[in-house]
């Protein structure tokens, strides 16, 4: 009995490599530029700087902290995100959001409407990327 497990066991590695290496694939394929700017949007707020560096293209991680910094010292909450594509811009995908950043500074609300900018979403490496917006 014992040699059949001895046996079986780099069949069952091989097996779960396969099984992860197929979801990896499955997931990425999964992703959309909508999907990105809203994980993009949620790291922002939760104040997530590794994931808004992870979902920014490299031209644009620089500013995505600095967007981030400036939220450092306030409380932030998300409303009604809603995310879907405009159209093109040369190689960038245009996303649009509904839905609004509320910032909380002594008290005081201050509404940042998303619907006013147009995120510009790129695909790299088989990845959807946040590299800016309008």
């Amino acid at each position: 009995m014992k040699h059949k497990i001895v046996n079986s066991i780099p069949i069952m590695g091989c097996l779960i490599l396969i099984f992860v290496t197929g979801c990896n694939g499955v997931s990425a394929g999964l992703s959309s530029p909508e999907s990105v700017v809203e994980s993009y949007i949620k790291a922002l707020v939760a104040k997530d700087s590794v994931s808004l560096s992870t979902l920014s293209c490299a031209d644009w991680e620089q500013s995505a902290i600095m967007e981030f910094d400036s939220l450092q010292a306030v409380e932030v909450r998300l409303d009604g995100l809603s995310c879907g594509k405009i159209g093109m811009e040369g190689d960038f995908t245009l996303v649009n959001c509904k839905g609004k950043i509320i910032a909380t500074y002594n008290g005081e609300n201050q509404d940042i409407d998303l619907s006013s900018r147009n995120y510009k979403v790129s695909k790299q490496d088989d990845e959807f990327l946040v590299c800016g917006y309008q």
